[in-house]
């Protein structure tokens, strides 16, 4: 699950004293103000997530490009990490024969 649809999914926010900051839309073409903003929060690539405290300046800087970013707690970033840990683990093998016994048709 992406951190945009983990944003939209609208799971109860508590409070947390670290937020994860996800780009989820492109640089080119925002405002100068806006990339000098997103290079302050070191967001420099699309889906790529950073870790900052809760403060009042922070969240002031996520305000100013609430557009670009999905914020997550602590807890709703760790559930996704979760998730997607769990839907790239290794599965068991799947075993197919290719050479089975022949079976015995009646003709009749």
């Amino acid at each position: 699950m992406s951190a945009f649809n983990a944003f939209k999914a609208k799971v109860p926010v508590t409070w947390s004293p670290n937020l994860y900051i996800t780009l989820v839309r492109g640089i080119p073409g925002t405002r100068r103000l806006h990339r000098r903003t997103l290079e302050a929060l070191r967001l420099t690539k699309c889906n790529r997530t950073v870790m900052r405290w809760n403060t009042p300046t922070v969240r002031g800087m996520i305000q100013q490009v609430k557009r670009l970013v999905v914020v997550e707690t602590e807890e709703m970033y760790n559930a996704r990490k979760q998730k997607d840990a769990n839907h790239r683990a290794l599965r068991p093998p799947l075993v197919v024969n290719h050479h089975s016994t022949p079976t015995s048709h009646p003709s009749s």
